[in-house]
C-alpha cells in the first residue's frame, strides 16, 4: 500500500487538520442566520430594542432579565488564568509605597 500525505498505514481515526473547524457554521445554521437577516432584525437586535424600551419606561427589573439573556452574545465570558512560573526564573512581586 502506498502512503500519501505522510499518513501512516491505517484506516480512519483522527488526523491533524481533519474535520470541521470549531465555530464553523453548517448549512442549516447558515440558512437560519440568513433568513433572520433577510427579515430585517436578528434575535439579538430584537432583544436589545426591547431592553432599551424597558429602560426608557423605567422597568429596570424586566430590562435586567433581557440584559442577562443578551450578555453572552455581546460580552465574552471571563476565563481562569493560571499563573505559572519556571522554577529557574521565579516570579518576583514587589510591594511598596509611592510618595
Amino acid at each position: 500500500m502506498e502512503v500519501e500525505n505522510n499518513q501512516e498505514k491505517s484506516w480512519g481515526g483522527a488526523r491533524p487538520g481533519a474535520g470541521r473547524k470549531p465555530g464553523s457554521l453548517n448549512s442549516k445554521t447558515r440558512a437560519i442566520a440568513e433568513k433572520c437577516a433577510d427579515m430585517g432584525a436578528t434575535p439579538l437586535e430584537v432583544m436589545v430594542q426591547a431592553y432599551l424600551k424597558l429602560v426608557e419606561e423605567g422597568r429596570l427589573e424586566d430590562a435586567a432579565k433581557i440584559a442577562k439573556d443578551a450578555a453572552p452574545y455581546m460580552h465574552p465570558r471571563l476565563s481562569n488564568v493560571e499563573l505559572g512560573s519556571d522554577p529557574d526564573q521565579p516570579l518576583n512581586i514587589g510591594i511598596g509605597w509611592i510618595k
